[in-house]
């Protein structure tokens, strides 16, 4: 989960929001906090739909669906997000508020927390794949929201892509042979 995460979150729209974040607001600790606090309910929401829909499935489909997932998020990965000049929402409430609205939003639907759900159906220790996610997400914005565009900038951002798309494929594959060893997978009920 952490470095599944961690790689495919480099260049993604919530690591770029992180940076106009950090521009905007200039006060890191409750950006920080916002994107900690966002991460955990966005992907402990996540694992564990993932978890309940796995319940439903043979072993054999569930480690297809993943490896399929998976394979289609190698795809996804090696496609760069860009920032929108939509202005980023504030709040009376402060930055953190501002921060955990906005990256909450942002996570929705995002490859981090598909990737999140995938994990949560494969694996029975949710509190595993949600503290190897969230970790792996701020270990990638961290650093982009106290260093600035400086630092993002010198990135290397396709690399990085090709990088967590070869992540996900191997991880892919893994499931898909894992389900084709089970036995079950081509046997009828």
């Amino acid at each position: 989960s952490l470095s599944s995460v961690a790689i495919a979150e480099v260049g993604d729209r919530t690591q770029l929001l992180s940076l106009v974040l950090a521009a905007r607001f200039r006060r890191p600790w409750p950006i920080i906090a916002g994107v900690l606090c966002a991460t955990l309910l966005n992907h402990g929401a996540a694992a564990w739909i993932g978890a309940r829909l796995g319940e439903f499935l043979q072993p054999a489909v569930l480690d297809s669906a993943v490896g399929v997932s998976m394979i289609v998020m190698s795809l996804w990965a090696l496609r760069a997000d860009k920032l929108s000049n939509e202005p980023v929402p504030a709040s009376r409430s402060g930055v953190f508020i501002a921060t955990l609205i906005a990256f909450f939003l942002a996570e929705i639907g995002d490859k981090t927390q598909i990737a999140t759900m995938a994990l949560g159906a494969a694996y029975a220790k949710l509190g595993a794949v949600v503290a190897g996610s969230t970790t792996g997400m701020m270990l990638a914005n961290v650093p982009v929201i106290f260093f600035g565009s400086a630092f993002a900038g010198r990135l290397p951002l396709r690399a990085m892509r090709i990088g967590a798309a070869l992540l996900f494929l191997g991880v892919g594959a893994l499931f898909l042979w894992r389900a084709a060893q089970s036995g079950q997978f081509f046997q009828r009920p």
